[in-house]
């Protein structure tokens, strides 16, 4: 009876090891399964923000397009602009190679001694991330673009950040052939830091510039800068100066 009893446990602890174990192989293949869930879902839910982002962008782009340059931002009114600021202009052709430093008197500058090469037209906004130095776009100006720099208050300003991000988008057209479409399209929007030096005029966040070949404070030989700062960003602002001041009246009108 003894004997019998000792198989009775032997096969009782075997078949609670096989059920354990089988408990432990479902148990198992419901944490597999588990995650090849949340993994599909997570899959799923990027997949379909991505699409929604890409949907989005592409829903903005098309407002933006549709929109006149002098409609978006605030008006002309609101955006708190002071009087324009001419001054005679110096450093017309005079490159200075990296990595000599370029020290400017204005802040922003619209002339100056600048790097050889300018930034690529090809860009219209920048970020302190990716924002060329401020010598390569001084070199831009004297090529007849308008730059429209913001301070770090815009910068911080969603709203404000994404009014200068529209504008620029209006000069984005791709690779041009045309000489006449390449220069009208010459804009530039970037980013005006605490390391480039002294900041904008109490109140004002925005600063247009352009480096005039003619003007009524115009060096000869060497142009006139001129200045506008403004409280906010505003596309009727940016359309009257680039009408005021054309591209045209540069020192180097053409290529850059």
């Amino acid at each position: 009876m003894a004997k019998k009893d000792k198989n009775s446990e032997r096969n009782e602890r075997r078949e609670r090891m096989e059920r354990l174990q089988r408990e432990a192989e479902r148990a198992e293949r419901r944490r597999t399964m588990t995650v090849v869930v949340v993994c599909v879902v997570i899959a799923l839910v990027i997949v379909s923000l991505t699409g929604w982002k890409l949907y989005q962008d592409n829903q903005d782009d098309a407002e933006v397009a549709g929109t006149p340059l002098g409609d978006i931002g605030v008006s002309a009114d609101a955006a708190g602009c002071q009087d324009v600021v001419t001054k005679p202009a110096e450093g017309s052709s005079e490159h200075i190679q990296p990595p000599t430093p370029i020290p400017y008197a204005d802040a922003p500058p619209a002339f100056g001694p600048h790097r050889p090469t300018p930034a690529e037209f090809g860009r219209k906004f920048y970020t302190v991330e990716d924002r060329p130095e401020v010598a390569e776009l001084v070199h831009n100006l004297e090529h007849g673009y308008t730059i429209l720099w913001y301070d770090q208050t815009v910068a911080d300003d969603d709203k404000q950040l994404q009014t200068v991000e529209d504008l620029a988008a209006k000069f984005d057209v791709g690779t041009v052939d045309d000489q006449t479409e390449y220069n009208a399209n010459k804009f530039i929007a970037a980013p005006w830091t605490a390391d480039d030096g002294d900041p904008f005029p109490d109140g004002t966040h925005v600063a247009l510039t352009r480096w005039l070949a003619e003007g009524d404070d115009a060096a000869e030989g060497q142009g006139e800068g001129v200045w506008r700062y403004c409280e906010q960003p505003s596309g009727e602002v940016l359309e009257q100066f680039m009408e005021d001041y054309p591209q045209s009246n540069s020192l180097e009108p053409d290529g850059a």
